[in-house]
This record gives structure tokens, C-alpha cells and sequence, in this order.
């Protein structure tokens, strides 16, 4: 492998002058450096990143890690922390967790923690009573509601406002036997019980019971899972005339149930979901969803991350911004699934949702 050392004689120079080309160094000859530059090519001569990033503290890297990229809103979202990240210089070291615990104590506390300089981590599998896991000694932000531990950063969209308002809109619509597909029970934490509350607030602003046999529970967020819970929720027979689904996989999969069955969207039935992934601008009939602008979530997150890696690499005696939760604004795309009826200001009103608030927007696509 060549050195600097090489370079060096090769151009008849020191190495110290090689790094300073190297480092781009103002204050050179320009027959110097032209010298340099020659050398570096003839040898092909390559910076170790790796090796120069740990002499100097710093690496330019960053990890990203998610349970899993199939599901597409992880996906967009990541692609976005990406491209967040190279706007400020800076490359990003993507993971898959498969929300397993193993995995997720291997970022926390794993050999390869050296490699970057911070990370941003969606948990899964690391709940609340592993508090103690997240005491680390490198620059960490968190993703979602599965955590809260006292001293780290978290970005999360607000789960039980987005649900409050979504259903809030069907029942402004006149729904009254609405579907919540995707309950985790038996866990209060997490996205899943936030989004239930606000699904239950919905209904009690507006003075309307719930039937227990339309909360539907399934821990797995994705299509075909979507599909098979409502089958078989349908051959049961139960009434319903809307259904809100945890995400957008759901409630693609729950679009794919009725089309199976010939139950007209929207209809007899209207259906939404969360995250407005790009999908959902291309099912028939197209999803109304809740969204919240990736960009400015995984901005949001780049921005919390670095201003911890300049912390940690500055005089630990200087005083530590304060937590911060960041809550990206969101708001409801009206689609076919709904019949592309905007709710009206009044309606929203009525059922508790304030339709000045600053983190909702109500638009028709």
C-alpha cells in the first residue's frame, strides 16, 4: 500500500508538505504542489479516511439504524437522513436491526460504535426497561415513541394528535362504525398506544362509543399482514363503515381485502392511513393519508445529531444544550379513499381539533 512516506519521495519533498496538499494547504509553491498532485497519481496514492477521521476525532460518518427498509416509509425516510446528511458534508453508515434486541445492543454497544460519530436509532425491540442500554459514550439520536430516555434527543411525529385528527375527519365525514387496524395490546409504549388514544379521544369529543370488536390488533405493519386481518375481520360479519390503519401498509393491505370481497371504496367503506408513503398516491382507489414532510424530519434529525458530535468533541466542561423532542408539523392528503372530501372547518372544530393549529394542514391531492 502506498504511504505518505512514498509520496513523498517521489516528489522530493517532506512528508509534512504532502499533507499539507493533502489537507489543502494555502500557503504552497505552486510547482510544489503541482509536484505533489503528480506523485499522488503516478503512485495512485488514496487517502485512508478511516485512519485520518480516528486521528482526528472525527470521522464523517454517521449510522442510521432501522429495524427494517422493506417497510417503505423507513425507506423514504432513510433516503432522506441521506441526502440530509451530504447537504452538510457528511455520509451516512445505513443498518438493519430486524427489530431484534441483539441487534440493537450490537449499535448501542458493538465494536463497530467507533466507526462513526454518532448515531440515530429507531428501537424496536429496546423498550422502557432497558433504560440503562442507552447510556452510551458517543453522540446518539432517537427515532420514534418506543423510548424517552431523560438525556437524549428524540424526533417523533405526535402520534395521538395525527390519529385524534384523522379520525376526527372520518367521523366529520359521518363515519360512526370506524376500524382501527394495527393495536398492540398488551404494551403501553410506542407509537401503537399513542395513535389508539387519539383514535379514543376522536370519538369522545365527539360523544361516540366505541365497539371493542373494531379495535383490531396486529404488531406486524406491513401489507400482507393488512390483508389478512381484514379478511378476516370481514368474513366475521362485524359492521364498519371506515377504517383508520396504523400505516399506509395496513391500510394498502385492507384496500386489497375489499377489492377481494367487492366492497366499494369509498363508498360503503373509506379508509386512511399514516405516513403518506409514495404508494399511496398510486393504489385504486388512491389513499388519503396522514403525512408528515420526511424532509424535515430527517433534517431535523441530521441537525440534533451533529450539534451533539461538536459537544462531544469540544472542552467537556462547557454547558450541554437541553433535550430536545422535535414533532414535525403534519397533515392530512385527501384522496380517493375518501371520496377527496376536505373536512370542513367546523367539523374539525366540533370533534376537538383546532383547525388553526399549527402542526395541521387539511389538502386535497
Amino acid at each position: 500500500m502506498v504511504t505518505i512516506a512514498d509520496v513523498a519521495r517521489h516528489a522530493g519533498v517532506s512528508p509534512k508538505t504532502v499533507s499539507n496538499v493533502l489537507n489543502g494547504y494555502r500557503y504552497l509553491r505552486p510547482e510544489t504542489k503541482e509536484r505533489v498532485e503528480m506523485a499522488i497519481r503516478e503512485l495512485g496514492y488514496t487517502v485512508n479516511l478511516a485512519a485520518r477521521g480516528l486521528r482526528r476525532g472525527r470521522t464523517g460518518m454517521i449510522t442510521l439504524a432501522v429495524p427494517d427498509l422493506r417497510d417503505p416509509y423507513l425507506a423514504e425516510l432513510s433516503g432522506q437522513v441521506i441526502h440530509a446528511a451530504e447537504h452538510e458534508g457528511g455520509r451516512v453508515l445505513v443498518t438493519q436491526t430486524w427489530g431484534q434486541r441483539e441487534r440493537e445492543l450490537d449499535v448501542l454497544h458493538g465494536a463497530n460504535r467507533h466507526f462513526t460519530d454518532g448515531t440515530i436509532l429507531s428501537p424496536q425491540a429496546l423498550g422502557p426497561q432497558d433504560m440503562d442500554q442507552y447510556r452510551v459514550d458517543f453522540p446518539l439520536v432517537l427515532l420514534g415513541e418506543r423510548v424517552d430516555p431523560p438525556d437524549l434527543d428524540r424526533v417523533t411525529l405526535p402520534n395521538a394528535a395525527a390519529a385524534q385528527a384523522l379520525t376526527a375527519y372520518l367521523l366529520g365525514l359521518g363515519c360512526r362504525r370506524v376500524v382501527l387496524l394495527g393495536c398492540a395490546s398488551g404494551t403501553d409504549h410506542g407509537s401503537a398506544p399513542l395513535r389508539e388514544q387519539g383514535f379514543r379521544d376522536a370519538h369522545a369529543k365527539m360523544g361516540i362509543g366505541i365497539d371493542q370488536r373494531l379495535l383490531l390488533s396486529e404488531s406486524t405493519w406491513r401489507l400482507p399482514q393488512g390483508v389478512q386481518r381484514m379478511n378476516a375481520f370481514i368474513d366475521s360479519g362485524t359492521p364498519f363503515d371506515a377504517v383508520v390503519a396504523m400505516n399506509d401498509a395496513l391500510a394498502i393491505g385492507a384496500l386489497h381485502s375489499f377489492r377481494a370481497h367487492g366492497i366499494p371504496v369509498p363508498d360503503a367503506v373509506k379508509v386512511v392511513g399514516i405516513d403518506n408513503i409514495e404508494d399511496a398516491s398510486f393504489t385504486s382507489p388512491t389513499l388519503t393519508s396522514l403525512s408528515v414532510d420526511h424532509r424535515e424530519f430527517a433534517r431535523a434529525a441530521i441537525r440534533l445529531l451533529l450539534t451533539r458530535i461538536d459537544e462531544h468533541h469540544r472542552d467537556p466542561e462547557l454547558p450541554r444544550r437541553p433535550k430536545e423532542l422535535i414533532q414535525p408539523a403534519f397533515r392530512i392528503e385527501v384522496r380517493q379513499s375518501t371520496g377527496g372530501i376536505p373536512v370542513d372547518d367546523g367539523v374539525i372544530g366540533a370533534s376537538g381539533i383546532d383547525p388553526n393549529r399549527d402542526d395541521l394542514q387539511i389538502t386535497s391531492s
